[in-house]
């Protein structure tokens, strides 16, 4: 397949006429097809159906310290939810997670704001006191992530992501040197959406970060902690080993969440933090509630058991999820590889695919996929402010759709990509 890079003016302009033609065939058949969201699809739903029966009378209420989860009580959560959170994110201090409710990233919200309000644990100043402040913003990244300090006046900066993570040439630049700046945001593993599991050497860097601030905080959001597409395990070193070492544990907000596990809707998040940092938050959280569903809670111990539990669930998840990712992979191989206009990440595990189409066409490829009824998250969401400097970084979220619509739409933004690349191409000849 000759690369549109190499084609002449003539063949560029055959070629952009013959995905015209095909789109418009698309375009008759009235199609609503959806890849905006990383949601978990109705038969992984199912996957957790059980969990709904596993609590049937009063005697299923009752923690191993004989609390009665019906009632008030326990703010933090029950110590065996703590347990299998442990267990199964691979040595998290049990003694150091509060779980909380069905949202880590309303937890991770929460948290931000409470930094606005009351400061961090040590007695410095709320943010909202200190005039302008950043977050450091690893992209392409979670939009929603970028969202919450959009929403909370926050400057964010562009950090670069490489193989191993972020650049931590850049983060180690501005962290060190400005006190303006007061966080970061991380995916450690399957990093939303380039797929990327942060390298021993990242997660110690992190770990021996001397921040200028001294009430910086590291926003560590591990949301695909087990959420492998095949069976070998893709490791992720443990943070808190590495703070501990350097002591820093103080610089951590470590967030996780069961929401693409067992129910999105009424899972469980936590949150753990250094002993230092619960002292502080624990009594401004005993403001706004009494204590989370600890019937939920129960309900997954009852369900998962333990690790083991766990995943083997998501193995199941992932015998479901993996022909559709591999599905989307095999339709650009065949449709886009070779042309020199297009590239995309090959995830182990996750819910996203990064698709990079030919610089300054990303808006145009998502316009013309809105226009045959394909919907795509939007462009340039994956950085902050909206703003790809590039205009060519694209999320995929395969999960969601059936197969077959999964293979239609990747066909279709397939077509998109070409025809905007054809465009552009052509107005630089």
């Amino acid at each position: 397949m000759k690369s549109y890079l190499e084609m002449t003016k003539d063949e560029l302009t055959t070629e952009l006429a013959l995905e015209r033609a095909i789109l418009a065939d698309w375009e008759a058949k009235n199609l609503t097809l959806d890849l905006t969201r990383g949601k978990p699809s109705q038969a992984q739903l199912d996957l957790s159906s059980k969990m709904l029966g596993v609590i049937s009378d009063r005697g299923d209420c009752f923690s191993e310290t004989g609390l009665d989860c019906r009632n008030y009580g326990i703010l933090d959560g029950l110590p065996e939810t703590k347990k299998l959170f442990a267990e199964f994110l691979g040595g998290v201090p049990e003694e150091n997670i509060m779980v909380l409710g069905n949202s880590s990233l309303n937890a991770m919200y929460d948290t931000v704001v409470r930094c606005m309000l009351f400061g961090v644990a040590g007695g410095h100043e709320p943010w909202v006191r200190q005039g302008r402040i950043k977050f450091l913003c690893p992209c392409p990244g979670y939009d929603r992530h970028f969202a919450i300090c959009r929403t909370l006046g926050i400057e964010m900066i562009p950090i670069r992501m490489t193989p191993e993570g972020p650049d931590m040439d850049e983060v180690y630049n501005y962290a060190c040197s400005d006190p303006s700046v007061k966080g970061i945001w991380c995916v450690p593993k399957f990093s939303n959406p380039e797929g990327i599991t942060y390298s021993d050497r990242v997660v110690e860097q992190f770990a021996a970060l001397k921040p200028a601030a001294v009430d910086f905080r590291i926003f560590w959001d591990n949301a695909y902690a087990v959420h492998e597409l095949y069976d070998e395990e893709v490791k992720l070193a443990n943070v808190f080993d590495y703070a501990l070492q350097y002591g820093t544990q103080d610089n951590f907000f470590y967030f996780a969440s069961t929401s693409k596990i067992s129910f999105p809707g009424s899972g469980l998040a936590i949150m753990v933090a250094s002993e230092k940092n619960l002292e502080q938050i624990k009594p401004i959280l005993a403001t706004q509630t009494i204590g989370y569903d600890k019937i939920n809670q129960m309900r997954h111990v009852k369900f998962f058991k333990d690790a083991d539990g766990v995943r083997a669930h998501m193995k199941a998840h992932a015998a479901l999820i993996r022909p559709k990712f591999e599905a989307v992979e095999q339709t650009f191989d065949k449709y886009l590889d070779g042309l020199g206009i297009a590239r995309w990440t090959h995830p182990l595990g996750g819910y996203f695919i990064s698709m990079y189409v030919y610089p300054g066409t990303a808006k145009r490829v998502y316009q013309l996929c809105r226009s045959v009824g394909v919907n795509l998250t939007q462009a340039g969401a994956t950085y902050p402010y909206g703003r790809d400097p590039e205009d060519s970084n694209l999320r995929i979220a395969p999960t969601f759709p059936e197969l077959s619509e999964i293979k239609q739409a990747t066909k279709i933004l397939c077509t998109c990509t070409k025809i905007a690349a054809a465009e552009k191409l052509l107005e630089k000849m």
